[in-house]
């Protein structure tokens, strides 16, 4: 029986998603490592991968149980209990020939940051920018939306069969001090969206102009290949 199960998170003690040669923190091991113990064998598949120290409130991963295993409000129950700085939110069965990445349709990642002092307890979690432009920003965002090659617009490394990603929209707002930004499309590449945030905001502090942006987006030209950092990324929805 194959199940689907939406998890959340905190990406700051671990390596990124995907499991590696180097380590065993990593949220895929740590999930594998608490299905063994339940006599499940079966490999974990996520809806993407996302970097170290990046966290997540709504991935989607699958996998596959084995006859005795019916009851999934108790397997989310002992998995749960196993499990540390991950939880699994919702867990329920799905056709066989679902798959966490492929069947996918849309992914939505937010950012957040704040312009003021971030508290101790909230560095993990929230990125800090300097004073900023808010129209800029917009504008620089704007850039982005639509189908575009985002060849410099990531880390390279992962093997993909193209770069070309539609970015349908881009929304950003402001809610008491904290700062969001919205990224919906039909994938990301690796690191693409904190490369995407750190050129927007470059352009929202005149540091990056906005037709620079446009250049490097159309990859005539690499200015930058900075990334905002990590503690302020959520890979908030997958859409099927």
């Amino acid at each position: 029986m194959r199940v689907k199960a939406v998890i959340a998170y905190d990406g700051s003690h671990y390596f990124g998603f995907q499991k590696q040669t180097s380590t065993t923190q990593t949220i895929m091991y740590a999930l594998e490592k608490a299905l063994k113990s339940l006599h499940i064998p079966s490999a974990v598949t996520g809806s993407g991968r996302t970097d170290a120290g990046v966290h997540a409130s709504g991935q989607v991963i699958h996998f596959d149980l084995p006859e005795y295993w019916s009851d999934l409000s108790k397997l989310k129950l002992n998995l749960n209990r196993k499990l540390d700085d991950i939880t699994i939110k919702h867990i329920m069965q799905v056709p066989d020939d679902f798959h966490a990445r492929f069947s996918a349709k849309k992914r939505v990642y937010r950012y957040v940051f704040k312009t003021t002092q971030v508290s101790v307890f909230g560095k993990r979690y929230i990125s800090q920018y300097g004073a900023f432009n808010t129209h800029l920003l917009q504008k620089a965002l704007h850039c982005f939306e639509g189908q575009h090659d985002f060849s410099y617009f990531r880390k390279t490394g992962t093997q993909t069969h193209t770069t070309i990603r539609e970015i349908y929209t881009v929304k950003y707002k402001e809610k008491q001090g904290y700062h969001y930004i919205y990224f919906i499309a039909n994938g990301f590449l690796r690191s693409q969206v904190r490369m995407m945030v750190d050129a927007a905001m470059q352009c929202a502090t005149e540091t990056l102009s906005i037709d620079a942006l446009q250049e490097q987006l159309a990859c005539s030209h690499k200015y930058s290949t900075k990334l905002a950092p990590p503690e302020g990324l959520y890979l908030a929805r997958i859409i099927y």
